[in-house]
């Protein structure tokens, strides 16, 4: 019999993750892409896209687990599991048993308490996008730069006060700080601070460390710094932390075999 390969595939709101695990459990190849309109389209391009460096996601040596906002538009997958539970797992993989996973999506804030690798409790602020990674796109958007950039123009600025919990709101406030003429660095580091004090309101109801960040801002250092400082608590994270939900899915996929 083949060896199996078990496949996570997270489609998210804002990207597609996917993770494929070879049978010993290492990581074999991932995948990111944005998630575009369709989440079934999505799911095709994955297929594509693995399929192109010889992994056939219908193979009968390959099992395939989905999750995130659009597991259920995966036709190949053989079991959907949630996003939570995926996280979950894949911090577990990640950083260790123990510990609070702190998730930045796209349209949600996720905070995971682990025991023993398992998820014992969570919350989401799932109500606004204003604690979001797509309210720091949208935020860099109109300051002219990446997402990856706001970051480290943020580190050079001086502490500035965006108060509006809502996005709209919070965007017409950079609106007109911009035309008062505050210089961009001050305003990206607004920007920056009044996401992380969202986060770390949500995460501060856990009871503690060790934190581990995982979403799409794992490798912006200043946010790492930052929510670390409000923490009060250091904050662990690595590249690989962005691929979380579709690392714990391809385990679930392992699991299947």
């Amino acid at each position: 019999m083949p060896a199996l390969r078990g496949i996570g595939v997270d489609i998210g709101s804002t990207a597609t993750k996917a993770v494929v695990l070879d049978t010993n459990g290492e990581i074999e190849r991932t995948v990111l892409m944005p998630t575009g309109f369709s989440s079934v389209d999505a799911a095709a391009r994955v297929a594509a896209e693995l399929e192109g460096a010889g992994i056939a996601v219908e193979s009968s040596d390959v099992r395939v687990v989905a999750t995130g906002y659009g597991r259920i538009a995966v036709p190949y997958a053989h079991k959907v599991v949630t996003e939570i539970t995926c996280h979950g797992l894949g911090a577990a993989r990640l950083f260790g048993p123990e510990g609070t996973v702190v998730d930045i999506g796209g349209q949600d804030t996720k905070v995971i308490q682990l025991k023993r690798g398992r998820v014992v409790k969570f919350t989401m602020n799932d109500k606004c996008a204003a604690g979001t990674g797509r309210f720091l796109e949208i935020m860099a958007d109109r300051l002219g730069v990446s997402q990856q950039e706001m970051g480290a123009l943020a580190r050079t600025g001086e502490e500035t006060k965006i108060s509006s919990m809502c996005t709209v709101f919070a965007e017409s406030e950079v609106i007109s700080l911009i035309g008062r003429g505050v210089p961009r660095e001050n305003i990206a580091r607004g920007v920056v601070d009044s996401v992380v004090a969202r986060v770390a309101a949500l995460a501060s109801a856990a009871p503690g460390g060790p934190y581990f960040l995982t979403g799409g801002l794992c490798e912006n250092s200043f946010v790492v710094e930052r929510l670390s400082a409000l923490l009060g608590s250091p904050v662990t994270t690595c590249p690989e932390a962005r691929y979380a939900g579709a690392l714990g899915a391809a385990g679930r996929a392992l699991a299947l075999s």
